[in-house]
């Protein structure tokens, strides 16, 4: 594994909780630093930069009071447009959170802040093109947004993008998309990550800020269930056929020539509160449950395929 040692601190799974808009909080990140996976949430899903900052604050008090908690991080949207990124990044550096993932935008306004206090970037990345931007600009690690992964996803097959990035790319790797059983997540090391980024499977957790009928409806879901578009927020990302029905979209007719436009977080929000993500491993999601509980078979399913004994041909 090429992650550094700060990273790998008391991980049970070689797995990070992804950020999810509107889904991930404090108390999502708190549960899974406890239960052995890097917890981490975006900066938009605090309403204020000063909300964000008593997230941070709380989040720190949780784990400091649990020795053998995992590390956290915190997702940075790096848009242009974003209005919030130069107080979201003061908080950032204010509190030295050990690992920042960059998204929507390049990592370089980021890194010499992070690095100031000897902290980690990693650049979350839908293409080989933007890994290679990425990797040039100096961050610490790459997180590959692979087809069939939930939210903005990308359109590269997590067995093509890894193996190119792997072509340029020695450090850390993160490969994300459709990954939700700890098979799965053996399978990205298999591949040549060093971390899976999991968000499907977590979306129906107790800890979730998803409403009732979100969790509802990813307990419900399948594969089919899922539609990639960029009519909602410009940006292509899958969601569940069934909550643009109700919002009054056509899944057969989205509008895709609308342009993304991240100026103002909460009006964002506005567009994702009735029309939700998920990615393509929505499948495996068969229950809400504390997020303990999923890591626990996580770990488990992990574990079994970690013992699978290697195919031997017959002589």
């Amino acid at each position: 594994m090429s992650v550094p040692a700060s990273l790998q601190r008391n991980l049970a799974l070689p797995a990070i909780a992804a950020p999810m808009f509107l889904v991930s909080g404090p108390e999502m990140v708190i549960a899974a630093c406890r239960a052995g996976m890097i917890g981490s949430f975006p900066a938009p899903n605090a309403r204020t930069s000063a909300d964000l900052e008593d997230w941070i604050g709380q989040i720190e008090a949780a784990l400091a009071e649990t020795p053998q908690a995992a590390p956290w991080a915190i997702n940075l949207v790096v848009h242009p447009s974003n209005d919030r990124f130069p107080a979201d990044l003061e908080c950032v550096v204010r509190h030295k959170v050990p690992l920042v993932i960059t998204a929507l935008g390049s990592p370089t306004r980021v890194i010499d802040a992070v690095h100031s206090y000897g902290g980690l970037v990693f650049a979350d990345v839908n293409s080989v093109g933007f890994a290679r931007k990425a990797a040039a600009a100096g961050v610490d690690g790459l997180v590959l947004v692979a087809a069939g992964a939930g939210g903005h996803t990308g359109q590269t097959a997590g067995f093509a993008f890894v193996e190119e990035v792997r072509q340029f790319w020695s450090g850390p790797i993160v490969l994300g998309g459709a990954i939700s059983t700890g098979q799965a997540i053996r399978a990205a090391e298999v591949l040549g990550a060093d971390l899976a980024y999991l968000g499907t499977s977590l979306i129906a957790c107790e800890e979730s800020l998803a409403a009732p009928d979100y969790k509802d409806m990813v307990v419900a879901a399948g594969a089919e269930d899922i539609v990639p578009s960029k009519g909602i927020t410009g940006v292509t990302a899958n969601w569940l056929r069934l909550s643009l029905v109700a919002a009054g979209y056509d899944p057969a007719n989205m509008p895709e020539d609308k342009q993304p436009n991240f100026e103002n977080a909460q009006d964002d929000a506005k567009a994702w509160k009735n029309v939700w993500s998920a990615g393509q491993g929505v499948g495996a999601v068969r229950a809400a449950e504390p997020l303990g509980a999923i890591v626990e078979r996580l770990k488990s399913e992990y574990a079994a395929a970690c013992s699978l004994p290697r195919f031997a041909a017959k002589e």
